[in-house]
């Protein structure tokens, strides 16, 4: 009935209905734990649709996963700013829910968006219609298609058949596939942002600078812990998340921090979860602080969530979890971006100081150097080799691999040479061996892997058996660079605010006791861009200086290139090597901020 009452506003503007909003796929509808089948969404309704006086929308725009021909759009559009309350997953039935939130409707939002050429929208080149309703918190995604490459283009949605708008947006769609691209294109890569622990500058300095075609976020997007008294803000809601309408309403909460909201209004998003959009340390099975039936639908929640909350697209699903994925900008480099979290993980350290206390750090200690060990899935394995080879074969000039964790190996080497983290790369040896091999025995070049997580800076040249012929003051030997950014706000992996007197020592110590580590930091929270032409990239790392109050402030921190071929990090800062302003850098030294 909603199908047939709904006006055309616009000549050539398709009818609305259900399946044109790609929030019901949250993440797939051939799955029912993780999406409401759109029988019963449409058989909840009346076939009355919510007035323009009766809905807003609550919660911005954005817009992700950007190909050469279409862009994924996403806004919010509801009778309420609560999110829907939901006690359980739906298990392929109408879903149950709470006394918390706001409740179900019998009545669904009519959405239109409009894509232009231009800001005022005189010159619309694309645009649709579809319906939102409770079943997805009223979360709307529109693949917006018949784009250009490499063009710029603004949307708005309005509320059907009225002047109710958003904001208008602004996104860019990707080089073909074969194209040469005809600039650098910049990157600003984010990771680790955490609420409570401090106010998002690291997004607002680009924002101020507009600086990035695209933004890549490698995880930790939320925070599902319940806030600390002495944390600097609050998100909703007040406690740590488990059901349905914790995950929503904990994203929700971070989508009206003004300076991610205008992240989100300015440029398209690709991002990639890591273990806190679900619970710390998770892994397929369980987490620090769950598991069995209690895990499965927590995770199960928190995907759905994910699902309907950001601006991704819909791959092809080979089984629930699947969100790694991949994009190719032009014949400039491929973005392959991996799930090494919650895809298929073998078990991870759980428990206090990475398992030592009350942990199981002895049995992943034992597990560590396994060869049927996984920290992705076999599925995704064999995906992402036939990727990097796939990208070899067509000579596209560099392969960037989105990753969560710390790949390079890294060791505090003071007690002993035994890597302290098993919950990175370091923790699934024989993965980390296959990746090698793949980069060796096919003679891949230009691979640059860019990880977060850890809350710390990291610029490592990529080594396998690093004993055997890598010369860590030139870089010979060397068969990729690693690039890791630290965090938007998350705190230092020392705790706390440590001055630089302490945590430049330790970054010395690190350097010196790891051969391929070249530059790392601990103080600064940040992020890094990446300017990405066919002769180099050149990665410059950020800091923000004080995370206590809303700024656009930042200091350069460090600047790496990277040059076509020579699968190392540059050397000598007088002809374009590194140079850092924090930390501890291994060839160079540190110099003073101008």
């Amino acid at each position: 009935m909603l199908r047939l009452t709904a006006a055309l506003s616009l000549a050539g503007v398709v009818s609305a209905s259900f399946e044109n909003n790609l929030a019901y796929l949250s993440p797939s509808r051939r799955h029912a734990s993780l999406a409401v089948p759109l029988a019963h969404v449409q058989k909840r309704q009346s076939g009355s649709l919510y007035t323009a006086a009766e809905v807003n929308f609550t919660h911005g725009i954005a817009s992700g996963d950007p190909y050469a021909n279409s862009v994924i759009l996403w806004t919010r559009l509801s009778p309420t700013a609560d999110n829907v309350a939901s006690d359980i997953v739906p298990e392929g039935v109408v879903p149950i829910y709470g006394d918390e939130g706001a409740a179900p409707s019998s009545r669904a939002a009519c959405v239109e968006y409009r894509v232009g050429t231009d800001e005022a929208l005189t010159n619309v080149v694309n645009s649709g219609r579809a319906y939102t309703s409770s079943e997805v918190d009223w979360t709307v995604k529109f693949e917006a298609t018949n784009l250009q490459p490499f063009t710029t283009y603004f949307y708005r949605f309005n509320v059907c058949d009225s002047s109710k708008s958003s904001i208008v947006g602004r996104t860019k769609t990707l080089p073909t596939k074969t194209q040469t691209v005809p600039r650098n294109v910049k990157l600003a890569v984010y990771s680790c942002s955490n609420y409570p622990e401090g106010y998002f500058n690291a997004y607002a300095a680009v924002n101020a600078k507009d600086s990035a075609d695209y933004i890549l976020h490698l995880g930790d997007y939320i925070y599902e812990y319940k806030a600390g008294l002495t944390d600097l803000r609050k998100p909703l809601p007040d406690r740590e998340t488990y059901s349905l309408y914790d995950y929503r309403k904990r994203t929700a909460s971070y989508r009206l921090d003004p300076d991610l909201a205008l992240s989100h209004q300015r440029f398209p998003w690709i991002p990639v979860w890591d273990d806190h959009e679900v619970a710390d340390n998770s892994y397929k099975d369980g987490s620090k602080n769950s598991d069995g039936d209690e895990f499965r639908r927590r995770k199960q929640a928190a995907v759905r969530s994910y699902f309907e909350w950001m601006p991704l697209r819909q791959v092809t699903m080979d089984d629930s979890l699947r969100i790694w994925r991949d994009f190719s900008i032009g014949n400039l480099f491929d973005l392959i971006m991996l799930d090494t979290r919650q895809y298929n993980r073998d078990v991870t350290v759980l428990g206090p100081l990475g398992g030592i206390i009350g942990g199981n750090k002895k049995e992943v200690e034992e597990q560590a150097d396994w060869v049927n060990r996984t920290i992705m899935g076999f599925n995704q394995e064999a995906w992402f080799y036939n990727k990097l080879q796939e990208s070899s074969d067509r000579q596209a000039r560099w392969r960037l691999v989105g990753n969560q964790v710390i790949f390079s190996r890294v060791t505090i080497g003071v007690f002993n040479d035994e890597p302290f983290n098993r919950d990175q790369w370091d923790g699934y040896l024989a993965n980390r061996d296959r990746v090698y091999k793949t980069l060796v025995d096919n003679k891949i070049n230009n691979t640059v892997m860019l990880s977060g997580d850890s809350h710390a800076a990291w610029v490592s040249d990529m080594v396998w058996k690093a004993e055997e012929g890598y010369d860590e003051n030139t870089g010979a030997g060397a068969v990729g660079v690693e690039l890791a950014g630290s965090a938007v706000s998350s705190s230092s992996p020392l705790t706390g605010i440590v001055p630089r007197l302490i945590t430049d020592p330790i970054s010395k110590l690190l350097i010196k006791n790891n051969p391929t580590l070249q530059w790392q930091d601990l103080y600064y929270r940040g992020y890094f861009e990446m300017d990405i032409g066919y002769d180099a990239i050149e990665a410059q790392f950020f800091g923000i200086p004080n995370l206590k109050k809303r700024s656009t402030e930042e200091i350069k921190i460090a600047k790496f290139l990277i040059r076509d071929g020579e699968n190392k990090l540059a050397r000598n800062p007088t002809v374009g090597g590194g140079v850092a302003y924090a930390g501890a850098l291994k060839n160079g030294k540190v110099e003073k901020a101008t």
